[in-house]
């Protein structure tokens, strides 16, 4: 059910290749470049090569083996191949990456003539003229209506992401109470739910709690409606918080949390290790007290009160490779064992909570956020409140500063053009200390800056690099976030300021008056704040595992045969 990788031969003969020297060319020019390219990228070569150029040739020349071709039959193939048809040929819709099969072929006929240079009994016989010209490979216009409809897309998806967090908070919230409210009744009893629906318990030995709506007729399984509820809450959570790519974050595990101690202060910060995935680059991420709170909450659903996580093994749909057993944080329970869970589950749960939610945008349409969405999201708004470009592109784990001002989508192209004629007269005075990657004294500034942001009564969130623009009067600041456990010391300040506006109605001072009458209103705004925190952080606080003592990853084991 889970197919491996194939060969370069079978990847060929999927296509049914008449002609058997074209097919044992391409079977040897795939392995030549099976060596420095991913399977994927593998898979997509052979589909453009065997399938969309040379097997539509066969159909339409049968008896061709020459890769010699002439004006006429290039035409014909290059405007069939830019509509995708079906099995009888009638077109259906125009290919969008029509450029990526042209640059296959060309890339193709260039590499044999390269090749025969150096091999001319094995690859100078197939050497002729490339049928793509380079033209046909630019696609400069697509790029730029790609760039445009996804910076609209995601101007569009960030205003609506505050209401998305709630939405999923609100959900699960639901789905436990419901539940929970299932369980506690007995089979063939009704219950209200807290959406106001009334529903009848289904009889059953079943672990799984099941019940019919009376109205609609329809049979519900709450304990999945829970498990997409939670699944969908804690994905928004971690990519809105880290800006990972979707295949990132599932691949967390346990030993993924890294313990950083400030060289100054002594303190624990807690970091995140991102496995590498696109580039082969690791890199640590800051894990914020809502990232924590997140993630906490998974590991405590995943251990199920277990002494250790679950080691289960993830299988890569794109790679076709199964993974060693690891703790991967996204794993649930399917029957009687832990799988860990696949990028189609994930879509499946935010397609579930977007529905539920009744989220629209422009022209009353449902909005549609894809686990991508949420790192053009990250993107876009740490550029917006300050962040370094190169800051932003090292927790991205792009390679280029380009990468990430794409990803941005508040940065028109004619303030990108003045910024960089910007950077270049500067360049031509210091051209040594332009766009480079940040040096360890900046890195380090970057981690001390949290440092600044812990008061006595909770967390400044003020942007980087930026300093306090309140003059430190944190009661009365809204970037502070008030820590819970510092109440008794807020409603001591609140005391003390009733005690003193009374002496200053008595005395007269009519200024103190309005200033402490503005003090006393944002201390009200604060516990207010403090008792909602309170009372939605309930998830139990596990601490920071420790791997100082034992490996950072399992290995196997010989001897023991596993």
């Amino acid at each position: 059910m889970l197919p491996g990788q194939l060969t370069p031969a079978a990847l060929v003969d999927r296509h049914g290749i008449a002609c058997t020297a074209i097919r044992d060319l391409l079977v040897d020019y795939l392995t030549e470049r099976a060596v420095d390219i991913d399977y994927t990228t593998l898979e997509d070569m052979a589909r453009a090569l065997a399938g969309l150029f040379w097997r539509d040739l066969e159909k339409h020349h049968p008896g061709i083996d020459s890769l010699r071709l002439d004006a006429d039959t290039v035409t014909a193939w290059r405007e069939r191949v830019r509509m995708v048809r079906d099995r009888h040929g009638i077109p259906l819709r125009p290919r969008v990456n029509v450029h990526t099969v042209f640059t296959w072929v060309r890339a193709f006929y260039q590499d044999l003539a390269r090749w025969a240079a150096d091999e001319p009994a094995r690859w100078g016989l197939w050497v002729a003229p490339s049928p793509i010209r380079d033209s046909d490979t630019d696609h400069g216009k697509v790029r730029l209506r790609r760039k445009a409809a996804m910076d609209q897309r995601t101007r569009t998806l960030l205003p609506a992401l505050p209401a998305l967090v709630r939405a999923v908070e609100r959900q699960i919230k639901d789905a436990e109470r419901c539940l929970a409210a299932g369980r506690e009744t007995p089979a063939g009893a009704t219950f209200i739910t807290p959406a106001g629906e009334t529903l009848l318990r289904r009889a059953g030995v079943s672990t799984r709690v099941y019940a019919d709506d009376p109205t609609t007729g329809r049979r519900r399984e709450l304990t999945m409606e829970e498990e997409r509820a939670f699944w969908a809450w804690a994905i928004v959570e971690v990519l809105r918080h880290t800006g990972m790519r979707i295949e990132e974050a599932l691949e967390l595990t346990h030993h993924s949390f890294v313990a950083y101690q400030l060289p100054t202060t002594g303190e624990i910060v807690p970091m995140l290790q991102v496995a590498p995935s696109k580039l082969d680059q690791e890199r640590l991420l800051l894990v914020s007290p809502e990232l924590g709170e997140a993630l906490t909450a998974v590991i405590h659903r995943v251990r199920r009160g277990q002494a250790a996580m679950p080691l289960v093994s993830a299988y890569d749909t794109l790679e076709r490779l199964s993974s060693a057993p690891m703790p991967f944080l996204f794993q649930r329970r399917y029957g009687p064992e832990n799988r860990a869970i696949p990028s189609n589950y994930i879509y499946t749960c935010l397609g579930d909570a977007l529905v539920a939610s009744g989220l629209t945008g422009p022209g009353d349409m449902p909005l549609r956020y894809t686990p991508h969405d949420f790192r053009r999201i990250f993107v876009t708004d740490a550029l917006r409140t300050g962040l370094p470009p190169h800051i932003a592109a090292r927790i991205c784990g792009h390679r280029t500063v380009d990468t990430t001002l794409g990803y941005a989508a508040i940065y028109p192209e004619d303030v990108i053009n003045h910024h960089r004629a910007f950077i270049a007269r500067r360049r031509s005075l210091q051209p040594g200390e332009e766009y480079r990657e940040p040096t360890a004294q900046e890195w380090k500034d970057f981690l001390a800056h949290f440092e600044l942001r812990k008061v006595a009564l909770g967390t400044c969130a003020r942007d980087f690099g930026t300093p306090c623009v309140h003059e430190h009067a944190c009661i009365r600041c809204p970037v502070l976030r008030p820590d819970p456990e510092q109440m008794p010391r807020l409603e001591e300040i609140r005391a003390n300021l009733v005690d003193r506006f009374q002496e200053a109605k008595e005395q007269g001072w009519l200024g103190e008056v309005a200033a402490i009458e503005a003090s006393l209103a944002a201390a009200e705004q604060k516990l207010t704040a403090m008792r909602d925190v309170s009372a939605r952080h309930t998830t139990l606080h596990l601490g920071m595992p420790d791997f100082r003592t034992s490996a950072g990853r399992l290995t196997s084991d010989p001897a023991s045969g596993y």
